[in-house]
């Protein structure tokens, strides 16, 4: 069976493989081929296509050119260490020094620059990326064919793909944007993660607008601390990125953004902060929305409508309406768009299964994430907060201990329980978890319970709740599937969630 591998456009014009050396400074291969795609999965080929053969951390891809060559690819990127494997297939080579950090520019050249033919605008930071998203999109499709890639999924119209990550790989990338202009797209919302941004995933485009949202402890697995951390994000409000930012002035690393960034800036606050340039004012906190008023740089007035409850969400609807007035929409016109959109998966999004109680599944899984989603939860429950908690394995390991202890001091019933543990021992994590939990003072703290099993400690958070509850499932949102020791099951928090509440109510 053929790996279909990400989408690919039709129409491809064909591009001289010299063409594509001289690019790169590579020596010219003695051949006069033409390429049609480029990929670094072997398994994704397609006869015409550059094979990028790039070295990892336990193989190199060079290991497979031979299933490259076999899928017809017509010649072969790569490295120095992988150039005599790539050559034994006969295939022409291109060798560079780092060929992952030169294959999103020639993606760009390959399929025509598609990114210069749509509306791009681009999401950073370490919370509302997903949110602020699906928010811009939801603005644009009052006006413009839209497409989104993101956390969640995919889209070019209204076809939804399933995405693998948050930004895909470069080659991956510039196809999705080749097969959009195709389709009539004629713009785009993105998430822009940091990994992205370090690894070359958004090379070959530069966003009309980057949004950052804020900066908080995440992904110290990847990155030494929080200065390369921000560093990474800064890279997006750069010439080679972007052409304007949208940024954030109630954040602190928003701030020093806005200071250092080497693009034009637009400023944004929730808060009020005197020198942003757009304010949100009259902030009412609804239970499951909020309105407000938007105060523009020109002493606009805006009705504005967060479709998601919490006073974050009043942010990341500001950040989008900015962004869309910032490329060129009518605001209220954007804001509106904003309003009705329906909700974002996996982001406070409510489970109804007739109860007397809220039940909610959210996507927070970094401890400022948890303390915002409870606290805003705390605001529109009568009753008592119970939440549902876990912390991933092989990933940060330092926010397990605050997280643990944002659940206990912020909730009446704190059930952690495991994630996605992937390699490492769940009791161990929940160990850690608990060392959070413990660590607040047993005045300030609710009962705090423990279940190794995901759908146990959703069923004991649910058999606690009464009329006027809150139950709060947290840390995996819209995810299908749970890892656990390499092995993905099926694990949807909304079903297990919805059956958890049918059996209390049967």
């Amino acid at each position: 069976m053929t790996y279909p591998g990400p989408p690919r456009p039709v129409q491809v014009s064909a591009t001289p493989l010299a063409e594509l050396a001289d690019q790169l400074g590579a020596a010219t291969p003695d051949t006069a081929a033409d390429v049609t795609g480029i990929t670094h999965d072997s398994r994704a080929v397609r006869p015409g296509d550059l094979y990028a053969a790039l070295p990892g951390a336990r193989l190199h891809g060079a290991d497979f050119v031979t299933q490259a060559a076999g899928l017809g690819a017509v010649a072969v990127l790569t490295d120095p260490t992988g150039a005599e494997r790539a050559a034994a297939t006969g295939l022409p080579v291109l060798v560079v020094d780092d060929p992952r950090g030169r294959m999103g520019e020639l993606a760009a050249t390959i399929y025509g620059h598609p990114g210069r033919d749509l509306l791009q605008i681009g999401i950073t930071g370490t919370s509302g990326k997903t949110t602020t998203a699906y928010l811009v999109e939801g603005g644009l499709r009052r006006t413009r064919t839209t497409g989104l890639v993101g956390t969640v999924e995919m889209r070019i119209g209204d076809e939804r793909i399933k995405s693998e990550r948050t930004t895909p790989e470069a080659t991956d990338l510039q196809a999705l944007f080749a097969v959009m202009r195709e389709r009539g797209v004629e713009a785009v919302a993105m998430e822009v993660s940091s990994h992205a941004l370090v690894l070359g995933r958004v090379d070959g485009c530069v966003f009309d607008i980057a949004v950052f949202t804020n900066l908080s402890p995440e992904h110290m697995e990847f990155h030494s601390d929080m200065e390369d951390y921000y560093r990474a994000k800064a890279q997006l409000f750069t010439p080679e990125r972007s052409r304007l930012g949208v940024i954030n002035l109630d954040d602190e690393h928003g701030r020093r953004l806005a200071a250092e960034a080497s693009v034009p800036v637009v400023t944004f606050s929730a808060e009020g902060h005197p020198d942003a340039d757009w304010r949100a004012q009259d902030v009412h906190i609804g239970p499951m929305d909020s309105t407000f008023t938007i105060l523009g740089p020109q002493g606009e007035r805006i009705s504005a409508k967060s479709p998601l409850a919490g006073t974050f969400n009043v942010a990341n609807t500001l950040a989008a309406v900015v962004a869309l007035a910032a490329a060129g929409l009518d605001a209220q016109t954007a804001a509106d768009g904003i309003g009705a959109v329906p909700g974002v998966p996996g982001r406070l999004e409510r489970v109804d299964a007739g109860q007397p109680y809220l039940a909610v599944v959210d996507y927070a899984h970094k401890t400022d994430a948890v303390e915002s989603v409870l606290k805003a939860l705390r605001k529109v429950t009568k009753g008592r907060l119970h939440v549902v908690l876990g912390c991933g394995g092989d990933r940060d390991r330092t926010k397990r201990a605050p997280m643990g202890a944002a659940a206990a001091r912020l909730s009446d019933t704190a059930v952690l329980t495991s994630d996605n543990p992937r390699s490492e021992d769940p009791l161990a994590i929940l160990a850690t978890m608990l060392e959070g939990a413990a660590s607040v003072p047993a005045h300030e703290r609710g009962e705090v319970l423990l279940f190794e099993d995901r759908a146990a400690a959703i069923a004991a958070a649910v058999g606690r709740a009464h009329p006027g509850d809150t139950v709060l499932v947290a840390g995996k949102g819209h995810e299908q599937g749970q890892d656990i020791a390499g092995v993905i099951r099926p694990f949807d928090d909304r079903q297990v969630l919805r059956e958890a509440i049918q059996k209390t109510q049967g």
